[in-house]
């Protein structure tokens, strides 16, 4: 086997054990608490900065329009959310959480992100924006000549990341002579 497939092996077990983590977790969730983690990352993202548009909730956990909406639905159904028309633009509704929805959150285990940001700050920071910037180059080659898709697993993380990604950016790479931006 060559050095090059090899790693392509080795990389390929770690998403699949990074998937099956998050399968396990959202099991668990699913068992115990009859939430899912998707609902738990709207209901954690509604708490943080809420009220939201779909569309602006949708955004921050990288899920299409199509599907939060679905979400919506089952967390309204719980009594975790409510929908208002805004008061400015009847067409806006907004989203935010409820009273009974803030405390399951309160009672809810942590998301699978949560666990994972506490282990990446027992990391030295260059280790941590290496693991970020590397992660970033597998979705790029994963999404390489298709439309954006959904992240595999919750958006928590890849916001995190584009954010130290941002803070400390990559060196540009070199423009090649006589080129002008």
């Amino acid at each position: 086997m060559s050095e090059s497939s090899s790693f392509d092996l080795w990389i390929f077990r770690s998403l699949r054990r990074i998937m099956r983590a998050v399968d396990i977790h959202s099991r668990k969730l699913s068992a115990e608490f009859m939430v899912t983690g998707p609902q738990l990352l709207c209901l954690q993202t509604l708490h943080d900065d809420g009220p939201l548009t779909t569309s602006a909730l949708a955004k921050l956990i990288h899920l299409s329009n199509s599907t939060v909406v679905g979400i919506l639905d089952r967390l309204e159904q719980k009594e975790w959310i409510v929908r208002q028309r805004g008061s400015g633009d009847r067409r806006v509704v907004l989203v935010d959480i409820t009273a009974s929805g803030e405390k399951f959150l309160a009672e809810a285990p942590g998301l699978l992100q949560d666990r994972l940001a506490q282990g990446l700050r027992r990391l030295p920071e260059r280790e941590q924006l290496v693991i970020a910037q590397s992660l970033e180059t597998i979705v790029d080659l994963l999404e390489m000549g298709q439309q954006q898709v959904a992240p595999l697993l919750e958006a928590g993380p890849i916001i995190e990341a584009q954010t130290v990604a941002a803070e400390h950016p990559a060196p540009a790479p070199a423009r090649p002579e006589g080129k002008k931006s």
